[in-house]
């Protein structure tokens, strides 16, 4: 199959007709499902948390039905092990050898349903699918589909039964976003659209196609004053002091990694393609700081015992940092 020139318009169309479809079946929740189109094409791993009854699953499947590729859910449970997961090896009795058996992880999009329900040995068994995107059964190397996107829910209100994420395996998520209750105008729209005739979803894209859109999106350009603006913020999470905020020292145990920076820069890009634009605003980097930080910062004992959470430590850090007052003017110069 020839995959289509991905320009402006095409991917803007595109783009109209997935969220279009989407919407047939979920109300509201308009920052989610940006978040989860900005995921997809920076090619980041996400992590949703909400309580129960929110769609959050729902509209990862949703999603995942306007895509012809490959779609899987594992339900994380604490009976769970690795090889449920990435496959194992089984021994043939009949012919005396020994066979692979892949997982449901060898698919294009992984919904992973209360991931927090496992124990840590079965999260740790995605660190490297989630960063390599391969699997090593026996010792032999099997490469997942492209493109492989992982999707994550967890209850955050339930603390027997479930287990906390590891945070090497934390900080492979791109961005962590809270999913909060509906209005009671889109509450009420739910229920009539949930006890009426359910609406059929079309594929409307396929993998080709976003693979592509995934390419057309890496071009976007970003103003390097901007990626030093990501660099300060994360920076500023590790030693606060350096940067004006001496205060924050007894409150953050470990600060913001590299990718943090990396999924800065990645994610706005995205976002201002999502929104028609070959080129990253400053506004488009600083509305995902909260989402793609909070999930990252270790927080003292000091900090939880004062109330303190991430959500609040980083809307300090984001007015004390002053965003770069030049942006994109090299860009404009060079146009």
């Amino acid at each position: 199959m020839t995959t289509p020139d991905m320009t402006h318009a095409h991917v803007a169309s595109l783009m109209e007709k997935i969220l279009y479809e989407v919407k047939k079946l979920i109300v509201g929740q308009d920052n989610f499902l940006e978040r989860v189109m900005v995921a997809m094409l920076a090619q980041g791993h996400l992590l949703v948390e909400g309580v129960p009854g929110l769609a959050k699953t729902l509209t990862v499947k949703t999603l995942a039905a306007t895509l012809s590729g490959g779609f899987k859910r594992i339900q994380f449970t604490p009976d769970l092990v690795p090889a449920d997961l990435i496959g194992n090896r089984i021994y043939n009795q009949k012919t005396g050898e020994f066979t692979t058996t892949l997982g449901p992880i060898f698919t294009h999009l992984l919904l992973a349903d209360e991931i927090n329900r496992a124990p840590a040995k079965v999260q740790s068994a995605l660190l490297e699918v989630m960063q390599e995107r391969q699997v090593t059964i026996a010792g032999e190397t099997h490469v997942l589909p492209a493109p492989f996107l992982v999707m994550a829910t967890q209850n955050p209100i339930e603390t027997e039964g479930t287990y906390p994420l590891p945070e090497a395996q934390v900080d492979r998520f791109m961005m962590k976003v809270l999913v909060d209750y509906p209005t009671p105008e889109e509450e009420f729209v739910i229920a009539e659209r949930v006890t009426g005739e359910a609406p059929v979803i079309g594929a409307i894209a396929t993998t080709e196609q976003l693979a592509a859109l995934q390419a057309e999106c890496r071009k976007g350009f970003v103003e390097p004053a901007l990626m030093q603006y990501a660099v300060r913020l994360v920076c500023a999470t590790r030693q606060p002091a350096k940067y004006g905020l001496p205060e924050f020292e007894p409150w953050i145990t470990f600060g913001a990694s590299p990718r943090a920076t990396i999924n800065l820069v990645e994610g706005a890009r995205a976002l201002a393609f999502l929104r028609g634009r070959d080129y990253v605003l400053p506004e488009d980097m600083r509305e995902l700081v909260p989402d793609v930080l909070r999930h990252r910062l270790v927080l003292s004992y000091q900090a939880l015992a004062e109330g303190m959470t991430a959500d609040t430590i980083i809307t300090r850090l984001m007015q004390h940092i002053p965003v770069p007052v030049k942006a994109l003017e090299s860009h404009a110069q060079a146009s």
